[in-house]
């Protein structure tokens, strides 16, 4: 009797079915195709895309919403590399995704076939994780084993290439390990050092000015309810940024946004929850060189980085809020009353600065100012609308007004900086949460990278808000040229075409409409939320104005 043979494409499926991986993004190469096959038998969806970096965002995008691994499947040579943006953005985003590319096979190694490049050594470098497959018993055993890698320490990406002839060999199911769901992978969860948990609370007991900053690994560690409960039991103002945003909702007395720079200059605890000190907190300067400064994460390395700290702890950003609110909340006698005054304090100063923006937000101008746009989308948003932010300058405005409602309902490229993982990321946020609605804010530069897959997503019925803020400028960089070359050299290289955005919706079989006046950009809106279509919202914003954050660019100084 003959054993029951499986290919190598067949155990890839079965090692993403293992993991909970319910879709695969991809564009199609010879080197690739069994995967799908496997796919099919295993229920696993195949969603293809009309770019390898769209493939690779989407997987990134598919982590970040659902907690699970996100998975893209490239071919070899220019199919992994064109991929490389994506999972450089992940590694920096430290989102858990897996690239699996093609390669040529193992019997024509060094023989210069199709398509062959070094995929491993230019991975590395942007990778939790790099390997080639050996062969066809391994396959699912290294895919496990990749998909463990991305959650050591901070998440992150890992990468696999799979030789032709490995993917495509058939194996006696009985020699090829494939690993059990549940089976193989240990809790990633750690509390952190007790004896830091304890220095913690007694630093929150004694001081009268303290502030937190929530980071992106309060949703990757699904600790909103921990934060929540922190900043609540210990009465400490909180500040949000990447996709910690959305963790207390608009209008909670704990939320507050525009007064950050102020608390950081004037707080006497400063509490740096999974955020590194990188270039979007100046490196660490930003904060009083007098306060204590406590920093968490969940990665070592990252933990004093920069600047000096007094406490570090490393863990799970929820266990250890947990932890810390539990030992604190004896020591805290009356903190409501102690604290009160410093978050009246903080609050006149985000009233202020509230209060004299509201006439930009509110402007009848024409062209549009960006401010009365991103004021427009904010008042849009629902408690189910996923928010997703992909360009340069309009992006920045928008960080400004724009606030989530719910938690997990923000997405931003993170700190690589990339442009074009708007259509991505709704692709994979609609897919993995139809009950949710989608709107994306791209900048017309941004769009007309990888704008080409909002045929995927009519093609795949993936209704989303696209709202594009048409400058026909790249005008971040714009801005930098004139503040530094001068205004007769402010165009160089970064001025685009005026493109009605709304026909080419249309043109693809969504819902499209160009905006002129201010007055029409709800209405717009209303009307494309009820197209149930992929809509693009092409809004003609004043290509003079900028936003503050590009005017106070460090590099531009």
């Amino acid at each position: 009797m003959m054993s029951e043979t499986i290919s190598g494409g067949h155990l890839v499926a079965k090692a993403l079915k293992a993991e909970g991986v319910e879709v695969i993004y991809t564009l199609c190469g010879g080197h690739i195709i069994d995967i799908y096959d496997g796919c099919v038998d295993e229920g696993i969806e195949v969603i293809d895309v009309r770019h390898e970096q769209v493939a690779a965002h989407a997987a990134d995008g598919y982590a970040r919403i659902t907690g699970k691994p996100g998975c893209a499947v490239v071919t070899a040579g220019p199919g992994t590399t064109d991929a490389v943006t994506g999972v450089a953005n992940a590694f920096r985003a430290e989102s858990p995704m897996l690239l699996i590319g093609g390669q040529g096979a193992l019997s024509q190694h060094k023989m210069g076939s199709l398509q062959d490049l070094p995929h491993v050594d230019m991975m590395t470098p942007i990778t939790k994780f790099a390997a080639t497959v050996p062969s066809t018993e391994r396959v699912a055993d290294i895919v496990s084993m990749a998909f463990r890698e991305c959650y050591h320490g901070a998440p992150g990406p890992s990468f696999l290439e799979i030789p032709r002839d490995v993917l495509d060999a058939k194996v006696p199911i009985e020699k090829a390990r494939i690993p059990e769901a549940g089976h193989y992978r240990a809790s990633t969860r750690q509390q952190g050092d007790p004896e830091a948990i304890e220095r913690l609370a007694d630093l929150l007991a004694h001081a009268e000015k303290p502030c937190i900053l929530l980071g992106n690994q309060v949703w990757t560690c699904r600790a909103t309810d921990a934060a929540i409960d922190f900043v609540r039991t210990l009465n400490v103002p909180a500040y949000m940024n990447g996709s910690g945003r959305g963790t207390l909702p608009p209008g909670d007395p704990h939320h507050f946004q525009l007064s950050r720079r102020y608390a950081f200059t004037e707080a006497d605890l400063i509490i740096i929850v999974g955020t590194p000190f990188d270039f979007r907190m100046g490196y660490g300067k930003r904060l009083s060189p007098t306060a204590k400064v406590v920093q968490i994460d969940l990665d070592y390395r990252t933990v004093g980085k920069n600047r000096d700290i007094d406490l570090g702890i490393v863990g799970d950003a929820g266990l250890i809020l947990a932890a810390a609110a539990q030992a604190a909340s004896g020591r805290v006698e009356n903190s409501a009353a102690r604290r009160k005054e410093w978050l009246e304090e903080l609050r006149a100063v985000e009233t202020k600065a509230y209060e004299k923006r509201l006439p930009r937000q509110l402007s009848d101008a024409q062209p549009i100012d960006p401010y009365r746009l991103v004021h427009e989308i904010n008042e849009f948003l629902t408690e189910d609308t996923i928010y997703i932010g992909d360009g340069g300058d309009i992006v920045t405005f928008s960080g400004q007004v724009v606030q989530p409602k719910s938690p997990g309902h923000w997405m931003d490229p993170g700190p690589l900086g990339t442009l074009g993982v708007g259509m991505a990321f709704a692709m994979a946020a609609k897919q993995a949460r139809r009950d949710k609605e989608v709107l994306c804010l791209f900048g017309d530069g941004a769009f007309s990278l990888t704008g080409w897959d909002f045929e995927t997503m009519v093609r795949f019925d993936l209704p989303f808000i696209g709202v594009i803020g048409n400058n026909s400028s790249m005008n971040q960089i714009r801005y930098g040229q004139a503040a530094k070359y001068g205004e007769d050299r402010a165009r160089v290289g970064n001025t685009l075409g005026d493109i009605r955005y709304g026909e080419f919706a249309k043109l693809l079989g969504g819902y499209g409409e160009e905006v002129r006046d201010p007055a029409e950009i709800r209405p717009a809106l209303e009307r494309a939320r009820q197209s149930g279509k992929p809509s693009l919202i092409n809004v003609w914003v004043d290509p003079e104005v900028y936003a503050p954050g590009t005017m106070n660019q460090t590099m531009y100084k």
